[in-house]
């Protein structure tokens, strides 16, 4: 029985190793300024491209680039585009020529950045779709974990490391994000394979096809999946993998990796790092950035009818001016959306943008809240970390809060929140469920032990009735505010 198994586990890997690779419906391409050239998307389209400008804004504190604007001409018109940190793919031309573009990356990332990450050489990456095409095959791509989009937090595509990740504001190289960073319930948030595919690898055993030249870099934590378009896709920080994951396994779309956890380099917080690697126009295996095909597949798959999207997370002196930018926002009926900023010192503000300021040092969460024209309403939150310029090597504590389960809540269910607390010993947190309920006080483990399996608070909660709910949780022991909020749906039932 063992000799069959293997035997077939070896026909499948020679099967997918060797069937011809699916192209996707876009097109790749590196440009220096200035630089033009003739992208075929198509046998019966082209579409000419030039970079024309790139300009990197950095923060004040660590020199990290916080978004790049990239001018480029296509098909003689110019556009601009914002480069990755939550940005969608934009239309650009007039229906009989029209193209979706998007500027993943920039050089500007790599001067104090890792690289490799994107095998980018030269200033910016471009991707170009035809006008009508959707981002991904319909019915190829899932969202690749069982839980609502944005949760809790994320760090998505090439985002500055958050808190900055506990990383020090000294620390000259930045950890900028290459992969998605889907925040969730440690050991409760199902993770499942974004598409069919072989799993090449499974913590340190890695199938002898992809020892050499691929991106696999095993670790007990992650999982490597092999698709028909040769793209390879890393599960990490994995708090268990599910029994039928085993190298030479083929799976499909939808089954069972394990369950997200906060194991390997995780910096403490549960989360999902998922990320695509495929060859780049550079010869190099990189990054293909996916925030857009997640995006598009949870649409497919659970029919949002808003979504609102406060994000990236920003990181400010105290005094210093910044803007809160809500425009990110989507709603399904095309409807001009209203907004409103209620931010953490009792102001109400309306506008998607809003220049805001802080006279204190600490970690906030600002709640923003969209309405579309047919009554629809979404909440996301802005992260926004507050620095003393007074005291620069000094990061202000953060709070990450999670829930399980986050889809199909109905009153009288038990819900699950955890929290855990960073940058401070001995912290104390204060739950409050925005239901009228009285506060409750936890105690999680500051991430004195980033692994321990009891280093997040745990407490549960009923709601009694069925609405949308502002959750807080809030440090209350320490010198600087450091808050979190959740959005909690709960059904008629």
């Amino acid at each position: 029985m063992l000799f069959w198994m293997l035997a077939f586990c070896i026909q499948l890997t020679s099967l997918v190793q060797n069937s011809p690779i699916e192209a996707p419906f876009f097109q790749v391409v590196d440009l220096d300024l200035g630089e033009e050239t003739l992208v075929r998307l198509s046998e019966a389209a082209t579409a000419k491209l030039k970079l024309v400008s790139v300009n990197e804004r950095r923060d004040s504190i660590r020199d990290a680039v916080r978004s790049a604007k990239v001018v480029v001409e296509i098909n003689g018109e110019v556009a601009t585009l914002m480069s990755g940190n939550y940005e969608l793919p934009k239309r650009v031309g007039n229906p009989s020529n029209q193209v979706q573009i998007d500027c993943p990356i920039s050089s500007g990332y790599n001067s104090n950045g890792t690289p490799e990450s994107w095998g980018l050489l030269k200033r910016a990456r471009i991707r170009i779709w035809p006008g009508d095409s959707s981002w991904m095959a319909p019915g190829s791509f899932s969202y690749p974990i069982r839980q609502r989009w944005f949760a809790t937090m994320t760090q998505m595509a090439n985002e500055p490391s958050y808190v900055d990740g506990g990383e020090p504001a000294s620390r000259k190289k930045i950890y900028y994000h290459c992969g998605l960073d889907i925040g969730g319930s440690e050991g409760q948030a199902e993770v499942i394979a974004a598409t069919e595919g072989l799993i090449v690898s499974v913590g340190t055993v890695v199938l002898d096809e992809f020892k050499k030249d691929s991106p696999v870099e095993p670790r007990y934590d992650v999982v490597y999946l092999r698709d028909a378009r040769g793209w390879f896709y890393r599960y990490s920080h994995l708090k268990s993998f599910d029994v039928s994951i085993l190298p030479g396994r083929l799976v499909s779309q939808g089954d069972r990796i394990g369950f997200l956890g906060k194991e390997g380099g995780s910096g403490g917080w549960s989360h999902l790092h998922f990320e695509i690697k495929a060859r780049q126009p550079s010869g190099s295996w990189g990054t293909q950035e996916g925030y857009a095909f997640l995006w598009e597949a949870y649409q497919r798959q659970y029919q949002p009818s808003i979504i609102a999207v406060a994000r990236p997370h920003y990181l400010v002196k105290v005094g210093e001016s910044f803007e809160l930018d809500g425009s990110r926002s989507w709603s399904k009926d095309g409807s001009q959306l209203r907004y409103r900023w209620k931010l953490s010192d009792g102001q109400s503000v309306d506008g998607a943008r809003y220049l805001h300021r802080y006279h204190r040092p600490g970690s906030y969460s600002e709640i923003l809240e969209v309405r579309d024209g047919t009554g629809n309403i979404s909440y996301d939150f802005a992260a926004v970390q507050v620095h003393d310029p007074d005291n620069p090597s000094v990061t202000p504590p953060t709070t990450h809060a999670a829930y399980h389960p986050t889809l199909g809540i109905k009153p009288g269910d038990e819900v699950t929140f955890k929290v855990r607390s960073f940058g401070v010993s001995d912290p104390e947190e204060t739950w409050d469920f925005g239901d009228g309920t009285r506060t409750v006080v936890v105690r999680s483990d500051g991430n004195a032990k980033i692994h321990d399996p009891n280093g997040y608070a745990v407490t549960t909660h009923v709601f009694a009735k069925p609405g949308v709910y502002i959750v807080r949780v809030e440090r209350t022991n320490s010198g600087y505010p450091s808050l979190a909020h959740l959005v909690v749906t709960v059904g008629n039932g």
